[in-house]
């Protein structure tokens, strides 16, 4: 049975009627930010591990750039998505207001960190008023070097990947204790397809089990 949603502006988005899922294009790009964030952390923590100057550490400078570049683009993209087209499952019955709300919070800060970081990482660049390398390109220094308002562009940079750490974990915190433990959908609504069947076959393998331990266990009682 499928049933249609109308968005905001009539553009009709077909989704499963007992399904509680999100669109498959708000699931593409919600695995894609994922993917990127983790290659962002990966990379500054490897410049900072190689040592700075290094011909090795540039590289992984421009592509630390490079990938914020790209996650500045995905979360606009998925912000235009969401507003515009997006299918967005409304939460479980069981789920308190509260709870709610604090998980709408803690995604808008995400897409607040996601847009706000490359900005304040490009600020740190340009003001550091050298060439600098994005994507395939050489660009050339854009300003002249300003220490004191560069070492603003850092500290908030550095403000900010703390802050979009803790909102991650607290995110993906909830997401497993939802689907681990309360099982109640939470976490299948965003999973990969193939990925929530298995999960779901797991859970009913583990469910058929216990079922047959139970009824083992009256038999030889």
């Amino acid at each position: 049975m499928i049933k249609n949603f109308e968005s905001a502006d009539g553009f009709a988005v077909k989704a499963t009627a007992k399904s509680d899922r999100f669109d498959p294009m708000s699931i593409v790009l919600h695995w894609l930010t994922v993917l990127l964030i983790i290659g962002q952390f990966t990379t500054a923590w490897l410049h900072e591990a190689v040592g700075h100057g290094t011909s090795l550490a540039l590289a992984i400078l421009a592509t630390h750039r490079t990938m914020g570049v790209l996650t500045w683009t995905v979360g606009l993209a998925r912000l235009a998505w969401r507003r515009r087209f997006a299918y967005l499952p409304p939460f479980p019955k069981s789920i308190p207001k509260l709870q709610q709300w604090i998980a709408k919070v803690n995604e808008y800060g995400l897409y607040v960190l996601l847009l706000v970081q490359p900005v304040t990482g490009l600020g740190d660049v340009v003001f550091h008023g050298r060439p600098f390398t994005l994507f395939i390109w050489q660009v050339p220094a854009l300003l002249a070097p300003d220490p004191a308002i560069r070492s603003l562009f850092q500290e908030a940079h550095e403000l900010g990947a703390k802050a979009l750490l803790a909102l991650i974990g607290l995110h993906a915190g909830a997401a497993f204790f939802h689907g681990l433990v309360l099982r109640d959908g939470v976490l299948q609504r965003m999973l990969p397809l193939s990925i929530s069947i298995s999960f779901l076959s797991a859970r009913a393998s583990a469910g058929r089990r216990r079922l047959v331990g139970t009824l083992w266990n009256k038999i030889i009682s």
